[in-house]
């Protein structure tokens, strides 16, 4: 039986939350979805994640929380990466950095599917190299589960293209997040992993990558720093939904999704 997946793209703030809580049900039922995962790096007021905004998906029905960058704006919450389990933040940080890399959950069936998170360097922080340490680590889960999935949090998109094709046929998807524009090139590659390069954003689609256009429009004329609150008109959920032959862990299907959340 093939194992079918939702990644939710980037939730942002409040608003990106509130469309997790009305749609993901839905979503569920329709696509006869086995587990969720949600990049929840900007789900606390645009920016980080704290146990309450984790807790808060999970009761909507989330099982895995990845990030990027921004999972460190909460320096109160840096202990929390270190307890919970079900949120990762990219395995290319250097050694000691607090939280995990990558985790293995469970379908309600028992298949085990594997999520690695990673982190780009274009335009980036100088992290460890995001193709040495993805290789290493699916290497290692896939001794657990034909099924790995990566979510690549990162700015390029041809560093974001060239890591799919360097792991087409030993990752069952590569998911580019970060840029919270959803791009139109959802695939699968010749070996068998499904890709696109950015996933997109869930929260207001009435602004700049969900913050108040007013403000983004004020940062980019002045130039002087700005308090970025988060918009909320016109919200969306993105993300895609893979399919996966749980034998051999290759992709069979992936499909873009924006849903308009009222």
């Amino acid at each position: 039986m093939p194992v079918k997946i939702l990644f939710i793209a980037d939730i942002v703030g409040k608003p990106g939350r509130q469309a997790v809580s009305r749609e993901l049900h839905r979503l569920v039922d329709r696509y006869r979805i086995d587990c969720v995962i949600a990049n929840g790096e900007n789900a606390a007021g645009g920016f980080g994640i704290t146990e309450e905004t984790a807790r808060e998906l999970y009761a909507c029905g989330v099982n895995l929380l990845t990030s990027g960058n921004h999972i460190w704006d909460k320096k109160d919450q840096m202990d929390y990466l270190d307890r919970d389990e079900k949120v990762i933040r990219p395995a290319n940080y250097p050694e000691g950095a607090p939280g995990r890399g990558s985790a293995v959950i469970r379908t309600p069936s028992g298949v085990p599917v594997a999520i690695l998170n990673l982190e780009g360097r274009v335009f980036m922080n100088s992290l460890d190299c995001p193709f040495r340490v993805a290789r290493r680590e699916i290497d290692r889960l896939r001794e657990i589960t034909p099924i790995v999935l990566v979510d690549f949090h990162a700015e390029a998109t041809s560093e974001k293209l060239a890591l799919g094709w360097y792991l087409d046929g030993s990752a069952s998807a590569v998911l580019g997040t970060h840029t919270h524009v959803q791009t139109a090139d959802e695939r699968i590659f010749p070996g068998g992993t499904a890709y696109i390069t950015d996933a997109g954003m869930t929260g207001s689609f009435e602004s700049v990558i969900g913050i108040r256009k007013e403000l983004a429009i004020e940062k980019f004329l002045s130039q002087l720093p700005v308090r970025f609150e988060v918009a909320k008109k016109d919200v969306r959920l993105n993300g895609v939904v893979i399919e996966i032959d749980e034998n051999d862990g290759k992709a069979l299907a992936i499909e873009r999704l924006s849903v308009p959340c009222g």
